[in-house]
């Protein structure tokens, strides 16, 4: 796949580094990406808490858990080499009980069969002397867990690719993709061009634009949005580093957690509740389109009817501050409603199968001229020059085949 002309769709990270990657690689001559925004990582990757994820949590040898550990360390050797905010703050899993501990016992191994280095139990009072308001039983430490800013971080990949001789098209929603013979052509509003490769990382919309192009309908975004607050300057003191809930297998959230942030905010959220839309970051924002496409998708539906309980609890934190900052107090107790002041919200593009199963790894699909990123959750942005990687050695085996 040298010498060719190739299109990215999509300005949030994922995108920006799957065409940094085929210029650096060598596998294409001219790349163009196209953003639909005014500017790059608008939605999901400027939304992102800044977690620079270990790979704790993983199936080994799954491709969420290889792409992850390569993606750490691409990512930090770029933070070092465009002198990017990279922060080593340390994560700690807290169990409360002994039935969590034995969930936290399966971590640990699923971390050590990764590589997580350093990762390691500790007890009640070594959590104490790292996250002195934290309570538990014991914790799962893992001291490399670090935070960056995920924005810089596409703003240094599109630097390179500019470097490199790529093009960024801004304002420019790609509105259908037509694949016909050896050529892929873009359509973005009524605009034509013609590429030999081209790659859909549109994130939010990328289930909607692979069915207009010809992929199938499934597995479907249907969106959930994640609220945040933040806490007071002067209580940022309870919390360290990353504080979080051991999962439980009977959600298929992970619940409220405590997270630092590289411009020293302390964030504590999110929560996970179905959104008026895909892109609907005000509680007031609705989209007849999103919503109806929910409500008619039979997946959502049996998702729904399996998850009464989550939806139950996740709806508790949505209506009552009380409820979403009780959820934080089993971790740090001392923490109340009057430490914290509102945060943000993003949207969680969530893969969701026709069974109302959700799609936990990446889901790539597509022809053998155009490539569908259809699914890159957490640790997506973590992993997101190792995704590249990936991905342009998929679109290559694909078209030499």
């Amino acid at each position: 796949m040298t010498g060719l002309r190739a299109a990215v769709v999509g300005g949030g990270i994922i995108g920006v580094a799957v065409a940094r990657e085929l210029l650096h690689s060598g596998a294409a001559a001219e790349v163009t990406l196209f953003e639909k925004e005014a500017q790059l990582s608008t939605h999901q990757t400027g939304r992102n808490s800044g977690v620079v994820h270990a790979g704790l949590y993983y199936e080994p040898g799954s491709l969420k858990a290889t792409l992850c550990r390569r993606g750490v360390g691409l990512l930090r050797d770029l933070a070092a080499r465009r002198d990017l905010p990279f922060d080593e703050c340390g994560k700690v899993v807290v169990a409360r009980d002994e039935l969590e501990l034995d969930r936290l016992k399966a971590i640990l191994a699923r971390a050590v069969a990764n590589g997580v280095p350093e990762v390691r139990m500790i007890d009640g009072r070594q959590l104490a002397e790292i996250e002195p308001h934290a309570l538990g039983v014991a914790a799962l430490y893992s001291p490399t867990t670090a935070i960056t800013d995920y924005t810089a971080v596409t703003h240094a990949l599109a630097g390179e690719f500019r470097e490199a001789g790529g093009r960024v098209l801004l304002n420019s929603r790609v509105s259908s993709l037509a694949e016909d013979g050896n050529q892929v052509t873009v359509d973005t509003e009524g605009q034509q061009s013609r590429y030999d490769v081209v790659i859909n990382c549109a994130g939010l919309q990328s289930d909607r634009l692979a069915k207009q192009s010809g992929d199938g309908r499934n597995p479907r975004v249907v969106p959930f949005f994640g609220a945040y607050f933040l806490l007071k300057a002067d209580r940022r003191k309870l919390v360290n580093g990353l504080i979080y809930p051991v999962p439980d297998p009977k959600y298929p959230f992970l619940g409220v957690h405590l997270t630092k942030r590289i411009d020293g905010e302390i964030m504590v959220g999110p929560n996970a509740f179905l959104a008026g839309g895909r892109e609907a970051y005000k509680p007031w924002q609705l989209s007849p389109r999103d919503l109806g496409d929910t409500a008619g998708f039979p997946g959502f539906w049996r998702f729904a009817a399996g998850n009464i309980p989550a939806a139950i609890r996740e709806g508790r934190t949505v209506l009552s501050k009380h409820a979403f900052i009780q959820a934080a107090r089993d971790y740090v107790p001392e923490l109340s409603v009057e430490d914290v002041l509102p945060g943000g919200r993003g949207i969680r593009a969530q893969a969701m199968n026709r069974d109302g199963s959700l799609v936990d790894d990446f889901v790539i699909t597509g022809s053998r001229r155009i490539v569908h990123v259809r699914n890159a959750p957490s640790p997506g942005a973590t992993s997101s020059m190792a995704i590249a990687e990936h991905i342009v050695r998929e679109a290559a085996l694909r078209i030499s085949a």
